[in-house]
C-alpha cells in the first residue's frame, strides 16, 4: 500500500463494528434519523496523522451508507470522529475515497 493511499477492501471485523457503533450517534444526529440496523460490512483504511476508516454500513433492510471515520493517534486520547457520510448507497457500490 502506498503511504497515504487506501488499503484494499476487507470484510468488517469486530473492531471495525465497534468503531461504527461508536459513531452511530453522530451519524443519526447528522442524518436526523434513527437506525435499527447499523452493521459494518466492509472497510478500507488510510494512514494519515492517525487513521481514516472508510466503512460501508447497512442502515436499513436495503439501505447502505459509507462513513469516513478519523481515529487519532492513541496518545491524543480521543474517540473516533465521523468526518464524512455518503448515503443512498447499495451493497454493491464500491467503497472509495471521499
Amino acid at each position: 500500500m502506498m503511504p497515504g493511499g487506501l488499503s484494499d477492501t476487507k470484510p468488517a471485523t469486530p473492531q471495525v463494528q465497534h468503531i461504527a457503533d461508536q459513531v452511530k450517534p453522530q451519524f443519526e444526529s447528522r442524518e436526523n434519523r434513527t437506525c435499527g440496523i447499523f452493521k459494518a460490512i466492509v472497510y478500507r483504511t488510510q494512514v494519515v496523522a492517525g487513521t481514516n476508516y472508510f466503512i460501508k454500513v447497512q442502515v436499513s433492510e436495503a439501505g447502505y451508507a459509507h462513513l469516513r471515520v478519523f481515529m487519532s493517534l492513541p496518545q491524543e486520547n480521543q474517540g473516533p470522529r465521523l468526518d464524512g457520510v455518503q448515503t443512498g448507497k447499495t451493497r454493491d457500490d464500491p467503497l472509495t475515497y471521499f
